[in-house]
């Protein structure tokens, strides 16, 4: 028993090849739950709508058909603005979005019929007849060729 424990070797574990591993599974898991959530809560609002900070309203723009690019903001004194952002360069969506204390984030996807500008907004969410308030956070979608 003793001849067996005395040349026995030790083991060899390559530290680097198991941290990469870790690492490329923790990536996966973290996409995969990414895009189940926003598969299941409409790309975008899995995490605004957490916050409870939205409310549904049913409005004009609603009952004319607006489109995904139409913005309602509820303001400090209580209206609600209407921000139609299609077409907008993702600058000017920022803009727009920062002077309502809105935190954009952006996203972009290929599209072959691109507006004539590239990174032209072509939906926001969540957008009308939703109404955000300050400090929400709205997913902002441009495209390019």
């Amino acid at each position: 028993m003793n001849d067996f424990v005395n040349t026995a070797e030790t083991p060899h574990f390559d530290t680097a090849v198991i941290e990469r591993g870790a690492r490329r599974k923790r990536a996966t898991a973290i996409a995969g739950i990414a895009t189940a959530l926003a598969v299941a809560c409409g790309a975008g609002t899995a995490l605004a709508a957490g916050s409870g900070s939205h409310t549904p309203v049913r409005t004009a723009a609603e009952s004319t058909g607006a489109d995904s690019t139409t913005l309602l903001v509820r303001t400090s004194d209580g209206r609600t603005a209407k921000e139609q952002l299609a077409g907008a360069s993702a600058a000017r969506a920022r803009v727009a979005l920062v002077h309502f204390h809105l935190t954009p984030t952006f996203t972009r996807v290929r599209m072959s019929d691109c507006k004539k500008q590239q990174d032209a907004v072509v939906a926001v969410s969540p957008h009308a007849p939703t109404v955000v308030h300050a400090g929400d956070t709205v997913l902002v979608t441009t495209c390019y060729r």
